[in-house]
């Protein structure tokens, strides 16, 4: 909607002209962060301009008048620093909520969009035992993978805090170009690594805690001497854990960005306020 070319010359200068009207024109489209993204980026590109082509500088000055509007009259703009401090700050609150809510007692087994139960290779194993009488047996083992999942949650917040800190300015500004989950697949993507290394052997003592690998190979162990098994079952029980306790991480982080951006009374600080509020 608001593509242009910059390059010197008197032409390019009635194009910026061009263009902020237009901006005035299209911004109520916007949502606040993206107008401010926008701006922001275009008033790089007119400082460079002015400095190259020796223009009087009414470009600029109409750029400020322009980023008053955009925060709503009268309001103090938003700098660099308070864009990139304020998606800090969303990322650290949702991680830090997310955290503590999966690791709590039943924040993964009482949570049906996230509890893990047992893997798709498994349903038959599952089926056949609880048809067979063995259905507290599967649920032990099915409580046990969610208790160790809780366990590990709990070294979440410092690996997504050190990520978090390492954001820069192209960082926020690629997350304001993006949709509601944005930064949370921002942190995905800085922490998946480090995150599977740290959960897994977390998962592993915490499922030899709970008596989940236990209860797994009871599990499997039945399921394999029963005389209508054929193909006996080895799966990988940490790494399938590991996986689903990720997923659930990830979704709840999703969750809370979602109503940081949406929800004002999720604004907690003085810089949520101001970088998302209305």
């Amino acid at each position: 909607m608001f593509g242009i070319n910059i390059i010197n010359g008197g032409e390019n200068y009635r194009g910026l002209n061009k263009f902020f009207d237009r901006f005035c024109v299209y911004r109520a489209e916007l949502d606040p962060m993206k107008q401010i993204l926008l701006f922001a980026s275009l008033l790089l590109t007119i400082t460079s301009f002015a400095q190259t082509s020796g223009n009087d500088g009414s470009l600029l000055k109409k750029a400020g008048g322009i980023l008053g509007k955009v925060k709503g009259g009268g309001k103090s703009s938003l700098s660099n620093e308070d864009v990139v401090a304020g998606l800090k700050e969303a990322l650290s609150v949702g991680a830090q909520n997310s955290s503590s809510k999966l690791s709590a007692v039943d924040g993964f087994f009482a949570n049906a969009a996230i509890k893990v139960l047992m893997p798709e290779e498994a349903k038959k194993v599952e089926n056949t035992l609880r048809n067979a009488g063995f259905g507290n047996m599967v649920d032990k083992a099915i409580l046990s993978m969610n208790r160790a999942a809780e366990e590990a949650s709990k070294s979440a917040a410092p690996i997504f805090i050190d990520a978090i800190k390492g954001m820069s300015i192209q960082d926020a500004f690629g997350i304001l170009k993006g949709n509601d989950t944005a930064a949370t697949s921002y942190l995905k993507g800085k922490t998946i690594s480090p995150l599977t290394n740290a959960f897994r052997p977390v998962i592993e003592d915490a499922l030899e805690k709970t008596n989940a690998t236990k209860h797994w190979e009871d599990v499997f162990n039945t399921y394999n001497k029963l005389p209508t098994t054929f193909k006996k079952v080895n799966t990988d029980l940490p790494g399938y854990v590991t996986e689903r306790a990720l997923g659930g991480l990830f979704y709840q982080v999703a969750l809370e960005e979602q109503k940081i951006r949406n929800n004002p009374a999720a604004r907690v600080s003085d810089i949520l306020r101001k970088v998302f509020g209305n």
